[in-house]
């Protein structure tokens, strides 16, 4: 929810209007490094993410770049208001003066209409608040080239404020980037190729015209690096041949261990679906409400299919579809038929959130086994695998959401007579 309050974070003065220099002040309200942008990028990096605190953080942050963006379209108008009325001052962006009357668009200083490509999302938190650090910076240094071509102090007070929340803002995402203590280097899921990723190649060579010459540095010496001289002119062969590329991208197919292991999860997996084959119809039996047993249902179906692809993938493995004891998954499903005992004695609701509070801890254990299976998968590049993993894996994280969202519908009529109960649950579902 958005509220505008009729007044600005800085109250803008500006003594001596520059048309000119209003037109540079549109880099930083329509352009690739502008406060709309910035507000933009960092309002939907907050929508996309699972994570509440940094969520908040980005929400906030975004929120007041539409606040910089309501003072720099104020400060550009002012700056930009002869053009109204002055023909040289027009004269100055014939765009801004015949086609805007003399105001602000969403355009940058060149007149480029602005665009949704100068977001950066991923949807990776890490990679995201890096990114968010380094459109500080450069928003920080747009800010600075402003100030040095301003000749007006009250423009340069409000740009100086400006300038200085985008280091603030840097200081705020490079602790939430620290504290979620992740090494540095550590981008998505796959592992980089061990010894390839500490290879430097130095792909610069020999002297130039300014007397460039090669360097060495932290860059590319010390610590683990390995260096790499001119890859493009190794010789392939001999005793003169320089250091190889560690050219693999994963651990070769044939790995015999890392195999072993793949087929040891699946078939710990294929036990703890075939114990819910004989839960999950115990557990239907037990609901109270309608939309949980019709969801209980579904995913008995939902894991009929999950047995037949797991079937399948020893079955591209060379292995017999021999299940391994799941001890993990016997624990769950033990304590599942405590909880449905012990809920023969409380009311509905309190019974079904009881039942979907055992059913969430099954999903999340299947979640993590089937993330392990098919990353193990992906290192052996066993493609078609990882194809049938993933889409248990979907179901399973689709289970959960949806017991989410039957708990959350009788956790809100949990204080409600008994005999509006059920009514209120099958209307809302």
């Amino acid at each position: 929810m958005y509220h505008h309050v009729k007044k600005l974070m800085f109250t803008v003065r500006v003594d001596e209007p520059d048309v000119r220099f209003g037109n540079m002040l549109l880099e930083q309200f329509g352009g690739a490094n502008g406060e709309l942008a910035a507000a933009m990028q960092y309002s939907i990096q907050g929508l996309n993410c699972e994570d509440p605190d940094r969520k908040d953080l980005l929400m906030d942050i975004g929120t007041e770049e539409l606040s910089h963006l309501e003072v720099v379209g104020c400060l550009a108008r002012m700056h930009l208001k002869p053009s109204k009325f002055d023909r040289q001052a027009a004269e100055a962006d014939p765009l801004i003066a015949i086609a805007g009357g003399g105001g602000v668009n969403l355009f940058n200083s060149q007149g480029n209409p602005w665009t949704a490509d100068y977001l950066k999302i991923t949807g990776e938190l890490d990679v995201d608040l890096r990114s968010n650090i380094a459109a500080e910076a450069r928003a920080k240094i747009v800010y600075e080239r402003l100030i040095n071509f301003c000749d007006d102090a009250g423009t340069k007070d409000a740009l100086q404020f400006l300038m200085t929340r985008e280091i603030t803002h840097m200081k705020a995402f490079a602790a939430a980037l620290e504290s979620m203590k992740k090494p540095a280097f550590s981008i998505g899921a796959i592992a980089p190729t061990p010894g390839l990723v500490d290879q430097y190649f130095n792909d610069s060579t020999g002297s130039g015209d300014e007397g460039e010459i090669d360097t060495r540095g932290p860059w590319n010496e010390g610590g683990d690096w390995e260096y790499v001289s001119s890859p493009a002119l190794q010789q392939p062969v001999g005793d003169d041949a320089a250091t190889p590329i560690k050219a693999e991208s994963a651990p070769p197919p044939g790995d015999e261990e890392m195999n072993d292991l793949l087929v040891d999860e699946l078939r710990d997996i294929l036990h703890a679906e075939k114990q819910l084959l004989k839960a999950l119809p115990k557990m239907t039996k037990a609901a109270r409400f309608d939309r949980l047993r019709d969801l209980f249902e579904l995913h008995l179906q939902e894991t009929e299919q999950q047995v037949e692809r797991l079937t399948e993938c020893l079955s591209l493995l060379g292995a017999p579809a021999r299940a391994k004891p799941c001890k993990g998954m016997m624990g769950l499903v033990e304590e599942g038929q405590e909880v449905m005992a012990e809920g023969e004695a409380k009311s509905d609701a309190a019974a079904d959130l009881g039942l979907i509070g055992a059913a969430q801890r099954v999903e999340h254990y299947e979640i993590s086994a089937y993330t392990t299976a098919k990353n193990l998968a992906q290192q052996l590049r066993h493609s078609a695998i990882v194809a049938l993993l993933s889409a248990s894996l979907a179901e399973e994280q689709n289970a959960d959401q949806l017991l989410n969202q039957v708990a959350r519908t009788l956790m809100s009529v949990a204080k409600m007579p008994a005999a509006i109960e059920q009514s209120e649950v099958d209307e809302e579902a």
